[in-house]
C-alpha cells in the first residue's frame, strides 16, 4: 500500500496530459481506423441521409490497386530518399566546416539556420517562382539564371515531369531543413572531448583518420536521430507541395495531398484509409528506433 501511494502524485501530475492524449490522439486514431472500413464516400452518407456498411479492408485494397495512389507512393519514396540524403549531406558538410572554428562562425551559423525559421508556405511561394517551368524567351527563376550564366542546357520543366517532378519539391525542403541537421551535428561535434582528438594526434593519426575512427562513431546517435526526424517529416509533406505547385497537380502529388483531395470531395472513408497507411509507415520507422533506444538505456 505504501509503495502504491508513492506513485499517486506522479500519476495525478501527468493525468491531464494522459487524458488529452487519450482523447485527441488515440481516440481519433481509433475513429479513423473505424471510418476507413466503412463505405462513407459522399456527403449524404456522412450526414446520415443514407446508411453505410462495413467494407473491411476494401478501401485499402482499392487504394493500393489505384494507379493514381501508387504514383503518389512512388513520389513519396523518391522525395523521401532525396530529402534525407540531401539534407544529411549538406547538414553534415556545414557542421564540419563550422567545427573548424571559423572567425565568422556566428554569421554562417545564422545564415544556415535562417531557412528553418521561414514557414513552408512562405518558402514555397518563393520557390514556386524559382522553379517556373517556362523556358526560352519566357524563362524566369532558375531557368533564367541558367540562361544568364551560359548554362542554358540545364533548363527544364522542374515540377512538370511525371516521373521526377517531385524531385524539384525536394530542393526547397533540403534548403529549409539542412540548417537543422547542421545544428544537430555541430552539437555532436562540440560534445566530443578534445582529449580524444589530441590523443589520436599523439598516436600519429591523420586528420581524416581522426574523423573516420574517432569522431564519426561518436556521431552515430545524432545521425540516427536526424534520420528518424527527417523520415517522419518527409512522409507528411503537404504544405510545401501545395504552395510550390498545387493540390490538383498530378506530377507532384503525395499521399497527404490525396488525403486532402478525398476529404474535399467528401470521401472521408478513403481519406481515413490514407491517413492510417501513413501512420503505419511512420510506425515502421519509429518503433525500431524506440526499441533500439530502450535497449541502450538498459545497458
Amino acid at each position: 500500500m505504501t509503495r502504491f501511494k508513492r506513485y499517486v502524485p506522479p500519476i495525478l501530475l501527468i493525468s491531464p496530459s494522459l487524458i488529452l492524449m487519450g482523447i485527441f490522439v488515440y481516440y481519433l486514431i481509433f475513429g479513423s481506423v473505424q471510418l476507413s472500413t466503412t463505405s462513407i464516400h459522399t456527403f449524404p452518407q456522412f450526414t446520415g441521409a443514407r446508411p453505410h456498411e462495413n467494407v473491411g479492408i476494401g478501401n485499402y485494397l482499392d487504394l493500393l490497386g489505384s494507379e493514381d495512389f501508387r504514383h503518389s507512393l512512388k513520389n513519396l519514396l523518391l522525395y523521401t530518399v532525396l530529402f534525407i540524403v540531401g539534407t544529411m549531406f549538406f547538414g553534415f558538410l556545414w557542421a564540419w566546416l563550422l567545427d573548424r572554428r571559423s572567425k565568422a562562425e556566428g554569421i554562417f551559423r545564422s545564415l544556415y539556420l535562417f531557412p528553418m525559421a521561414v514557414s513552408s508556405v512562405a518558402a514555397g511561394v518563393v520557390w514556386r517562382w524559382l522553379l517556373n517551368a517556362n523556358q526560352g524567351q519566357r524563362a524566369s527563376g532558375l531557368n533564367r539564371l541558367f540562361q544568364t550564366v551560359g548554362l542554358g542546357f540545364l533548363e527544364n520543366g522542374w515540377t512538370t515531369s511525371v516521373d521526377f517532378g517531385i524531385a524539384a519539391i525536394a530542393m526547397p525542403a533540403i534548403w529549409q531543413m539542412s540548417g537543422y541537421v547542421m545544428a544537430l551535428f555541430l552539437a555532436g561535434f562540440r560534445g566530443i572531448p578534445n582529449e580524444l582528438r589530441e590523443a589520436a594526434r599523439v598516436d600519429g593519426a591523420k586528420e581524416w583518420q581522426i574523423y573516420r575512427h574517432v569522431l564519426f562513431p561518436q556521431l552515430s546517435p545524432v545521425a540516427l536521430s536526424a534520420l528518424i526526424i527527417l523520415g517522419h517529416m518527409s512522409l507528411k509533406v503537404f504544405d510545401l507541395i501545395v504552395s510550390v505547385t498545387d493540390y490538383r497537380v498530378y506530377t507532384t502529388k503525395a499521399p497527404a495531398v490525396d488525403m486532402a483531395n478525398y476529404m474535399n470531395g467528401g470521401d472521408y472513408a478513403t481519406a481515413a484509409a490514407i491517413g492510417i497507411i501513413l501512420l503505419l509507415v511512420v510506425l515502421v520507422l519509429i518503433v525500431p528506433y524506440l526499441i533500439h533506444t530502450a535497449r541502450e538505456d538498459r545497458q
